[in-house]
């Protein structure tokens, strides 16, 4: 397959089942370079799942997934480099706790790519002042809050100049007065051009940021659309009943 113009990734009928349990049926999805497209849905409708199979975490038992026109989900395929070019950020933050904030973010390019502390401490001090932290580079985890663990485990991600980023409920583990600092990351991210997807329980932010909503209901995409159009008027009743809750 050769890459469609401006898709960055694209998903075609994966599947992934654990025992009996099909917690992806037959998805697909096309991500565009620059987009944010968040998916939205009840507790295990599939959406941790579907981002762990696109970073490889999981390995899927059917389909395809393409990044860039090609597929990374063949059986084989070295995991690492995709994962160097796919970012993932979970809930919890997994700082190491007796590491600087600084030090957890140098850590995987020192391993991964080889750079000494001196070739990082410029880049990673940039990405530190971006996010508003400057000044908490040299705290440990136990030092910061929640809302500040989040976004230093954001920027250590971000240190390893990856093309996509994928966030997994990263606001459902902060107090609510937190998650608005998490939010607005993720707003600057968007303005600077990052493919993202993200799955969120933050229907406000899904409705005022994402360039595509798509509602996962039993493992499958169920509906997806513009974020207007899906929120004002859903085409499936499963859709509607979701949005009636959360809403």
């Amino acid at each position: 397959m050769t890459a469609q113009a401006g898709v960055k990734l694209s998903l075609r009928s994966v599947r992934k089942s654990f025992g009996s349990n099909e917690v992806c049926r037959a998805i697909d999805l096309d991500v565009a370079e620059g987009e944010m497209v968040c998916l939205i849905g009840a507790s295990g409708s599939g959406k941790s799942t579907l981002l762990r199979c696109i970073n490889l975490l999981e390995p899927i038992d059917d389909g395809v997934i393409y990044l860039d026109g090609v597929d990374i989900a063949e059986p084989g395929f070295d995991p690492q480099p995709v994962r160097e070019r796919i970012g993932i950020v979970f809930q919890s933050y997994n700082l190491f706790p007796h590491m600087t904030a600084a030090q957890n973010v140098m850590l995987a390019p020192m391993r991964v790519h080889g750079r000494s502390k001196d070739d990082l401490a410029g880049p990673v001090a940039d990405l530190f002042d971006s996010f508003g932290l400057p000044e908490h580079m040299d705290h440990y985890p136990d030092q910061l809050s929640g809302g500040q663990q989040q976004r230093v485990a954001i920027i250590r991600a971000l240190a390893m100049e990856p093309e996509i980023m994928l966030f997994d409920e990263i606001t459902s583990a902060l107090d609510p007065e937190l998650v608005g600092e998490v939010l607005d990351v993720l707003r600057q991210l968007h303005r600077d051009g990052m493919t993202m997807i993200l799955a969120t329980h933050e229907m406000g932010f899904a409705r005022e940021l994402a360039d595509k909503v798509c509602f996962l209901d039993a493992g499958r995409i169920l509906e997806e659309g513009a974020p207007n159009d899906l929120f004002s008027a859903p085409q499936e009743e499963r859709t509607r009943a979701f949005l009636s809750r959360v809403l």
